[in-house]
């Protein structure tokens, strides 16, 4: 099991060092910080599970700091206060704002080592009772009877018997990580953890850190890959991994083994891994932006999700499942769609696919006050310009996305108008538009649109 990770932040050096030995003797990897700057980096590069913090600091003091980390969860590791002038007040207003604990120095060596245990166990038990939570709450199948659903389920049983690399393809908003997960409870790793990594989200400094660990003479740092041991790791983004990530993925797919960030040795790789992505991976190695035989390695069981418009058939299904669901976990009063309704939004195009379906129920459920909610009333959340009309290819979209998926979707409703008024004429479109021909050929191709 890995070391447990203390940040200590003090401005006085001899409390600094003597709290560090002590912790490292009792098997705590340990690193310290003498002001908040120093402390804000060590919390974004050390990651520590709990933070001794005094109060009195020359710069910042521990009271704003402690705000600061805990404002919006940014900080989630138990916090313990410490002052060499604690009150009552002081310490009433340290764990009204999120600390753990308070204790005053100096230091009993007994009652720290003891506060730091209780602490530890404590968030070792919420995250637990979270996990436990987030693994029973969530709906693992995915919705829907059509026969495109009801094949993709097939297939995915039959791919969770095998431990080979997965490769998820599918337009934004399709809730690949449903998929992930669904595969995942399928298979012989299911007691196992499924950890996701998504690679926008990564540090751009501490990228490769974050996902295959470090290890120095004092610090043991796990990273994805080490949390994913034994389960299967679900690599979010696979389109935006840059070169030098590329190439490390690569060497450990063929290897099957990864090493820590400052260690020589090789770790085996215990784990499935799970790549999705909403790009055309083969147009990105067109334009040498992905490494072809990466692809190769990732694409050995290919999985592809449809877009809502490919099986309109379990939109009400899907209506109904989060109606429910944000019944559950919000407390939104209980409406339903009639008839009508429901059959304008099998005829919609749903650019943000379920992610756009899922804002739509959630917008009904606060907005409406009648129980059942009408046509009329699903046009104006949509914006009058929902339903596939013959002849056009008329898109509302979803305000909510990410820029680079709002333009996907602009350019995909765009060039489908074009194609059709030009009767499937990439020659006449690329004119009509001002594109290479050779260009708009694969943009096309980018933007999943098929000229058949």
């Amino acid at each position: 099991m890995s070391k447990r990770r203390i940040l200590v932040v003090d401005d006085e050096p001899d409390i600094r060092s003597l709290v560090q030995e002590i912790l490292e003797d009792e098997g705590f990897s340990v690193n310290v910080a003498e002001d908040a700057n120093k402390a804000r980096k060590e919390v974004e590069s050390f990651k520590p599970d709990l933070i001794l913090l005094d109060i009195w600091m020359p710069d910042v003091d521990g009271i704003t700091l402690l705000k600061e980390w805990k404002e919006n969860d940014y900080v989630v590791a138990p916090i313990i206060m410490m002052s060499g002038h604690g009150n009552v007040e002081t310490a009433v207003e340290a764990t009204r704002h999120g600390a753990y604990d308070f204790i005053e120095k100096p230091l009993s060596i007994s009652k720290l080592l003891l506060t730091i245990k209780h602490a530890i166990e404590t968030s070792t038990l919420q995250l637990e009772n979270l996990q436990l939570h987030h693994a029973t709450s969530s709906v693992l199948e995915p919705i829907g009877k059509s026969k495109t659903i009801s094949e993709l389920r097939t297939q995915i049983a039959r791919i969770a018997k095998h431990d080979a690399p997965v490769l998820i393809c599918g337009e934004s908003g399709t809730d690949k990580e449903l998929f992930a997960r669904y595969l995942h409870s399928l298979s012989s790793r299911s007691d196992g953890p499924f950890i996701t990594v998504s690679i926008s989200a990564l540090s751009k400094e501490h990228a490769e850190t974050e996902l295959f660990g470090l290890e120095t003479s004092n610090q043991l740092q796990d990273g994805y890959f080490d949390k994913a041991k034994g389960g299967t790791l679900y690599i979010k983004d696979l389109g935006e991994l840059n070169n030098s990530l590329q190439s490390l993925l690569h060497d450990v797919l063929e290897t099957k083994k990864y090493s820590h960030l400052g260690s020589s040795e090789q770790i085996q790789l215990n784990m499935r891994i799970v790549a999705a992505t909403r790009f055309n991976i083969e147009s990105l190695i067109e334009e040498n932006q992905f490494r072809d035989d990466l692809y190769y390695l990732l694409n050995v069981l290919p999985i592809i999700i449809p877009p809502i418009r490919e099986h309109y058939e379990d939109v009400p299904a899907l209506l109904e499942f989060y109606v429910n669901y944000f019944i559950e976990t919000e407390g939104l009063p209980y409406r339903r769609f009639d008839v009508a309704a429901q059959n304008l939004l099998r005829s919609y195009q749903w650019p943000g696919n379920v992610r756009e379906l899922k804002n739509l129920v959630q917008r009904l459920l606060i907005l409406g006050t009648d129980e059942m909610i009408s046509m009329s009333e699903v046009e104006s959340s949509l914006g009058n310009t929902t339903a596939k009309k013959e002849g056009t290819s008329t898109e509302s979209f979803d305000f909510d996305l990410p820029l680079r998926d709002a333009r996907e979707n602009f350019e995909r409703t765009y060039l489908e108008y074009q194609l059709k008024k030009a009767k499937g004429s990439v020659s006449k479109v690329a004119n009509a538009v001002g594109v290479e021909r050779t260009h708009l050929y694969r943009k096309l191709k980018t933007l999943g649109i098929d000229l058949k």
